[in-house]
């Protein structure tokens, strides 16, 4: 009876911990993808059949008055936005179907949409990606602003690459390959995500501004919550006081600045990731999947709300990045075969079409696959 009651506990405590989390960050980035695709279909005049948070045998749902059903499914692990001529979720034409539409339909079918509709409405999913990112950074930087401690160098550990390169107590880092430092946190987390890449620092020493040449190196270590993570390291240590700790305000215009770069930021730095796993640079053991992400997402809640909707916007950045891979299946595919179809001036077979679609989806089962393996891997390893 008692292994019953903990097994029950464990369960509560792992839904309350990380599956409730997670859901409410997914949730909310799924929403937004599908809504934009949502909106700008209407917008261009085609029929939208069905709008639906996650798949598989619906769980809650309503039909509105233009004839769409809003839905709830039972696998939470993404969604669609079906329209008028589509044979499944991944917006593959119908072609019986449309031959049977009436005049009125016929209009209103997403295929028979023009080149340029269907590509706006196509890549209109990931832009509402971005756009809640900076919605995110924006509304945080604009209710809270942004805490900085001062990025000088209180001391540099012995033999680390920020003393090979020359980095002395008292300086004060400007800013690294041309990005602008206003605190040490910007030094961190440029740094961390450039292990044995060669920065170029702009240093203040004594008044005077000069360059230093380093290159972060490799190191294992853990994080606030026990994962072990690979990062760069320089060996800069910072004893911060609180006088030098600094909050920076923002006005309405100044945070929706701020979070539109913190999104470029975001996606620049996240590509920068993906290159270096594809040459090998970052082992691909860093790329993780819904496991991960659940327990990430359990970990951040622990730090409060601010936290896991700022989280939210991360992995809105991501999904956006990866619909718009040119992988059929995905949106970026699609745009793939719409910029083929505007090249030769017609649309591509259906059965080249089918056979992408078919490559695409597994490419994409097998990136679940190994993502999973990685999850699996990583929580026993933590």
């Amino acid at each position: 009876m008692d292994y019953i009651v903990d097994v029950i506990q464990n369960m509560g405590q792992m839904i309350v911990g990380y599956i409730l989390p997670f859901l409410f960050v997914l949730t909310i980035v799924v929403f937004f993808h599908e809504l934009g695709h949502f909106l700008v279909a209407r917008w261009r005049g085609v029929h939208v059949l069905a709008f639906s948070v996650g798949f598989g045998p619906e769980l809650v749902g309503f039909n509105d008055k233009q004839g769409t059903r809003w839905k709830i499914c039972a696998v939470p692990l993404g969604g669609y936005v079906k329209f008028l001529g589509d044979e499944n979720v991944a917006s593959v034409a119908d072609e019986a179907a449309l031959a049977n539409l009436s005049e009125i339909d016929r209009n209103r079918a997403f295929h028979n949409k023009s080149l340029f509709s269907r590509s706006l409405i196509v890549v209109a999913g990931p832009v509402a990606n971005f756009l809640l990112a900076i919605i995110i950074f924006s509304s945080l930087f604009g209710l809270y602003g942004k805490t900085v401690i001062s990025p000088r160098v209180d001391g540099v550990t012995e033999g680390s690459a920020a003393q090979i390169a020359g980095f002395q107590q008292g300086d004060l880092i400007l800013g690294i390959d041309g990005h602008v430092i206003q605190g040490f946190m910007d030094v961190q987390r440029l740094v961390s995500g450039q292990a044995e890449e060669q920065l170029k620092f702009e240093v203040e020493r004594d008044g005077t501004t000069i360059e230093i040449v380093a290159t972060p190196r490799r190191t294992t270590t853990t994080d606030q919550f026990k994962n072990t993570i690979e990062i760069g390291v320089l060996g800069i240590q910072r004893n911060p006081e609180r006088d030098e700790l600094r909050t920076i305000r923002f006005g309405p215009v100044e945070a929706v600045v701020a979070g539109t770069q913190e999104t470029w930021f975001v996606t620049v730095r996240s590509l920068s990731a993906i290159y270096r796993i594809i040459t090998n640079r970052d082992s691909a053991d860093q790329l993780g999947g819904p496991i991960r992400i659940a327990k990430m997402s359990g970990q951040v809640a622990t730090l409060g709300l601010g936290a896991l909707i700022t989280l939210a916007a991360y992995l809105s950045i991501s999904i956006g990045m990866l619909n718009l891979f040119p992988v059929p299946m995905l949106d970026g595919g699609h745009l793939l075969f719409y910029a083929i179809e505007a090249v030769i001036r017609r649309p591509l077979s259906e059965r080249f079409q089918e056979y992408g679609f078919r490559v695409g989806l597994l490419a994409i089962l097998a990136l679940m696959v190994f993502t999973t393996w990685n999850d699996i891997s990583d929580f026993y390893r933590n």
